[in-house]
């Protein structure tokens, strides 16, 4: 099974809002997943990006890969 930190996008048309979520590599998007770790929201100025390190650490270290997108934002809060 290949797990991966990804967004998940949420919200209204023209207005998303997406939430950092830790899903198979096989399942769609804004399909199944298995656990929720933080959200990120581009609309807010300046853009609020939060998440739980310690279960993103435990993830990364169990194998998950991020997404380019997750790797930068896990970079900017120092997580990796």
């Amino acid at each position: 099974m290949a797990v991966k930190i990804r967004l998940r996008r949420m919200g209204a048309k023209k207005n998303p809002f997406y939430r950092v979520v830790v899903a198979d590599s096989r399942f769609p998007r804004d399909g199944r997943f298995i656990e929720e770790l933080g959200y990120y929201d581009p609309t807010k100025e300046p853009s609020v990006f939060e998440i739980d390190a310690e279960k993103a650490k435990k993830w990364i270290a169990t194998g998950a890969q991020p997404t380019d997108t997750v790797r930068v934002l896990l970079k900017k809060k120092e997580i990796i």
